[in-house]
Parts: structure tokens; C-alpha cells; sequence
């Protein structure tokens, strides 16, 4: 069985493809033949070395595929059936995975396996927060980082469908045209802003007077503008940090900002039951069964390629989902 390895915290260099042995299932799981697998920022996080890992691990923690064996006290699942599954492996990069049985979603039939890998990991993240986090109404003012990103465009879709007026944020013309086909009413080019802080929350208010409610996965670069981009009692969901993490906060920050509210969710907390991992991947693929959320592939590369993979991804060459495919 080929698989994609980390050998030691690093960057994408550390990768490497290898032959591993194939073993039968064990207890309370099943075995899966992937068909694609999705690539995630946490996927460079724990290669890198910013989360801890065991050295060395095969990557990937998303994707979707058909059971080939069943193991001991599984119950529900058989030979053949069409899953995607979330965090619930550490080894998606590969050509098969053995999963715990609880994590296996049920794909439906009318959604292909390549759709299902790209939306598990950003379409699950992208339900919590508009359901969860800040639950999102009707002519709610919302500000989404990324906007043409994996997460971004998904995130968009579901908050316009429940009424929301979107600014995002995009760095090229192209991500912004694919930010506006998503929904967005604003859509404010940070690359040609001088100083994100001070001008982001400015463009903000020039289109919507400000906003309630931030989510934020990008960290570092935008958290300040997030911040001063709020109204008063409003709140910033950070949950993520592709271009760095932010520095600890002093509370006195949220006071000074508006009594503001400041949240850094993570999807485990938000899957952290079968029946509320299955009650998220229901929605979101009625969602696309519905076509109110159309789920865009921007790149798909073979297994062999990870490396550039999370150089496409790292270096924000994308838009939509990147997958790899054995």
C-alpha cells in the first residue's frame, strides 16, 4: 500500500511517498479503499511541527471511499459501502486507511466520493460556525477572511442562505469574481491595502457600517483588522491560522474593542458525538443535494504529489479544495 509519510517536523521536502504493509481491520473498524483525500491547512500544521506529532506519521485526516473489509463488533457498515470520514484516521494520504467505525459518514448516492473528501473537513467547519458559533440570522452583517478560499466559499454559500449580508476578503481579481458567485455582497481586496489594520475595518464600515460577527481562519495577518472591523458586542470566531498564529490577548483588548466577544472553535468540540457528526454531515450534503451549496475542487493531484500539494496550499495558489487521489 503506498502512502504519503512525514518524516520529521519540517516543510513540504519532508514528505515522502512509501510502501506500507496492508493489515486486516481491527476491532471497531473498517477498512477503506480512499478515493480522494482532502489536503487542510492542520495537515501542514502537524507536519511542520506546530501541532505535535509522532515522527514519522502518514498525513491527512479527510477523504472518502468504499469499505473493503469489516472489522470484529461493527455494526451498520458492510463491504462496499460509500464513506467519508473527518479526523477520525491520522493516514488519509494513502491508498487505504483503516477507520474507526464511529467516524464513517454514510455518502449519499447522488454525491460523488471526490465531493464528499473536499467537503467533510471545510463543509462541517463552515456548519458549526453559522449554526454554532455565532448562530447566523437573517440581515446579519458578516466579515469572511478568505473569502475564495476552501472554507471561505462554503462558509459564504450557507450564511447568504440564511440571510446574511457578506463582506470577504480575497487577494486577486479572480478570487474575488468566485467570492462574488458565491454570494458576497463586498468583496475588499487585501492586497491592495497598505496597512490591513488600519484600512480593513475602514472598508468595512464604508460598505456595511461594520459587521457582528468575524470568522477568521487566517490568524496573524488579520487579526486586528478582524477586531477593529466589529461592532460593539460583537464577535470574532478564529478558527484558524494559515498565515501564522496570533499572539496571546490581553482581555482588556476585547473591552477596549466594544465588550466584543472572542472564540477560537475547533471542528473535534463540534463533532465530538456520532450523532452530532452525522446531524452536521446530513445538513451539509442536503445543502448540496439542494444546490444552495455548490462545492468547488480547485486543484486535484495524484498521491505522489503531496509536496506540492501543500505548497499550492501554503502559498494561497488556490481556490476551492485541493485533493489527492491515489
Amino acid at each position: 500500500m503506498r502512502a504519503i509519510r512525514a518524516l520529521r517536523a519540517g516543510g513540504p521536502e519532508v514528505l515522502e511517498l512509501a510502501d506500507l504493509p496492508e493489515a486486516p481491520p481491527s476491532p471497531g473498524t473498517v477498512l477503506v479503499e480512499v478515493a480522494a483525500a482532502g489536503v487542510n491547512f492542520i495537515d501542514t500544521y502537524r507536519r511542520s511541527g506546530t501541532y505535535p506529532m509522532p515522527y514519522p506519521h502518514v498525513v491527512g485526516s479527510e477523504g472518502a471511499g468504499t469499505v473493503t473489509a469489516v472489522g470484529a463488533e461493527v455494526e451498520g457498515l458492510a463491504v462496499g459501502d460509500r464513506v467519508a470520514w473527518v479526523d477520525g484516521t491520522a493516514g488519509s494520504y494513502a491508498e487505504q486507511v483503516e477507520l474507526a467505525a464511529r467516524h464513517a459518514v454514510p455518502v449519499p448516492h447522488a454525491v460523488t466520493l471526490e465531493q464528499a473528501a473536499a467537503v467533510m473537513l471545510q463543509g462541517l467547519t463552515a456548519h458549526y460556525l453559522v449554526d454554532s458559533t455565532f448562530p447566523v440570522t437573517a440581515g446579519q452583517r458578516l466579515l469572511v477572511h478568505a473569502g475564495a478560499g476552501g472554507v471561505g466559499l462554503l462558509l459564504t454559500q450557507l450564511a447568504v442562505a440564511r440571510g446574511a449580508v457578506v463582506v470577504t476578503t480575497v487577494s486577486t481579481e479572480e478570487k474575488a469574481a468566485l467570492s462574488r458567485a458565491a454570494g458576497a455582497s463586498h468583496v475588499i481586496r487585501y492586497d491592495q491595502l497598505r496597512d490591513l489594520t488600519e484600512e480593513l475595518p475602514v472598508r468595512v464600515r464604508e460598505h456595511v457600517g461594520g459587521v457582528e460577527t468575524v470568522f477568521d481562519g487566517v490568524g496573524a495577518a488579520t487579526f486586528d483588522g478582524s477586531l477593529a472591523s466589529l461592532v460593539p458586542r460583537g464577535g470574532l470566531a478564529l478558527f484558524g491560522g494559515s498565515s501564522g498564529q496570533v499572539d496571546p490577548v490581553d482581555p482588556q483588548r476585547l473591552a477596549r474593542a466594544g465588550s466584543v466577544f472572542l472564540t477560537r472553535p475547533t471542528l473535534a468540540h463540534h463533532v465530538a458525538t456520532r450523532a452530532e457528526l452525522l446531524h452536521r454531515a446530513a445538513a451539509v450534503f442536503d445543502a448540496m443535494l439542494r444546490g444552495s451549496l455548490e462545492v468547488r475542487v480547485g486543484a486535484t493531484l495524484p498521491l505522489a504529489e503531496a509536496a506540492e500539494a501543500h505548497r499550492l496550499l501554503e502559498g494561497r495558489g488556490s481556490t476551492g479544495k485541493v485533493l489527492l487521489v491515489p
